[in-house]
């Protein structure tokens, strides 16, 4: 998009939703997080947040709810939706999945929000019929594929990314065109069993290998390890001793688990290519301190899923975090591609409600939005993610995702946006 553009888009915030086409925690317990502007309290839409700030995914978790908070905070200081303050309250549940069912009650009972943009695979699922029950569209951060059905089960469910498995099927046909040799490419699949996170992929991702990649693609024996296990050494020492070593391992954690078991990997003298789907990936797998270069070396060569963009990237869409931060006192160096990705989640929701507003003239509510959201036609997100669209017969608003690579500590993008519709 051109800049003559861009700004043209911003001069409209006053009236508009502030990043039409070009956008997307930390906190304590039921706060709103000053996302709220006093100018017109009469002319508010609610929306609830379900956050893992402090939990076991608390690493990209509490990032991806920071940049929610900020988009609506800044969203509410240049005017907010056509003139409607959005109110975004939310809590941390510390992936405690019983915890974000009370935290959902209090959202709905308590703060009546007519959307919520929540968190986890095993809380989202496990709401699925009652945020159908209560007619609330729902936004999570997990990607699972079961969340894409429209009918029953997950009818106000919606993926603003590519699903995990469509991820992980695209990986599958990057590998299939770039593996060396004449001999089939082995795959093994890392992951933690019976989490529903770390699990959700998986069969999706074998059944693919297998219907669309055989000879080709080979998925070798699970590699097992638990979410919680600071000794993977120990399971791939004892997985080597039955198996070959692979020539790629997809893992599907968030940072602190992948970063220990591509080190171990390498440790025990694996020469095999780590990749891994999207919360593997972004600036925190290398983390900073003393011991950074250790983990710098470690990690090198490393392939991870970018569903959205980094910060550092240059793209139209990072001109209204880059003014956000500026007035805060900050910079892009202060925030991580898991920001981008939360904020650019809070502005498709933004979107939808500002398409909700012009269609009921304000009187907003949960199906309201859900006929808007099932409206939206290849959203431009200013490159900070791949554009999105839906329908009542589709819920996952894409299946595109690049792939980034470390190199000495940086990510480098190996690719453009592609998706697996691209392939058959």
């Amino acid at each position: 998009m051109k800049k003559s553009h861009w700004k043209k888009t911003m001069a409209a915030v006053a009236t508009s939703v502030l990043a039409l086409g070009l956008l997307a925690g930390c906190g304590g317990n039921e706060a709103s997080s000053d996302t709220s502007n006093d100018s017109d309290s009469g002319k508010v839409i609610k929306l609830g947040g379900i956050f893992d700030e402090s939990g076991a995914t608390g690493d990209v978790g509490a990032p991806y709810a920071e940049g929610e908070r900020a988009f609506f905070e800044y969203l509410n200081s240049n005017g907010g939706v056509d003139g409607y303050t959005i109110d975004f309250v939310g809590e941390d549940y510390a992936y405690d999945t019983s915890r974000a069912q009370q935290v959902y009650q209090s959202l709905r009972d308590r703060h009546e929000v007519a959307a919520v943009l929540g968190w986890g695979t095993a809380d989202t699922e496990a709401l699925r019929q009652q945020i159908i029950n209560d007619e609330i569209p729902f936004f999570s951060a997990s990607y699972s594929e079961n969340l894409k059905d429209t009918g029953s089960e997950s009818g106000f469910n919606f993926l603003v990314a590519a699903s995990y498995s469509d991820q992980g099927r695209a990986m599958l046909e990057w590998i299939a065109e770039n593996h060396q040799g004449s001999s089939p490419a082995t795959v093994a699949l890392v992951y933690h069993e019976g989490h529903p996170f770390s699990e959700s992929p998986i069969q999706d991702i074998k059944n693919y290998a297998a219907e669309h990649l055989a000879g080709v693609v080979e998925i070798v024996p699970d590699i097992q390890i638990e979410l919680g296990d600071t000794d993977p050494q120990t399971t791939l020492q004892s997985w080597a001793r039955n198996n070959e070593v692979p020539d790629y391992a997809i893992i599907n954690y968030t940072w602190n688990q992948t970063r220990n078991v591509v080190r171990d990997g390498k440790q025990l003298g694996w020469d095999t290519q780590f990749m891994g789907l999207n919360w593997t990936a972004g600036e925190g797998l290398v983390p900073s301190g003393s011991d950074n270069q250790q983990w710098v070396d470690a990690l090198d060569g490393f392939i991870g899923v970018v569903t959205h963009a980094f910060p550092t990237e240059d793209l139209p869409g990072m001109e209204p975090i880059i003014e956000y931060l500026d007035s805060k006192g900050r910079t892009v160096e202060d925030i991580n591609q898991k920001f981008v990705q939360g904020w650019a989640t809070a502005s498709i929701m933004a979107e939808a409600i500002r398409i909700a507003i012009a269609e009921t003239d304000g009187d907003v509510t949960g199906s309201d939005i859900r006929a808007a959201i099932e409206s939206i036609n290849n959203f431009d997100l200013g490159g900070l993610g791949a554009n999105v669209s839906f329908a009542p017969d589709n819920h996952a608003g894409t299946d595109q995702i690049r792939l980034g690579q470390l190199n000495n500590g940086e990510w480098d993008i190996i690719t453009d946006y592609f998706g697996v519709s691209d392939m058959r």
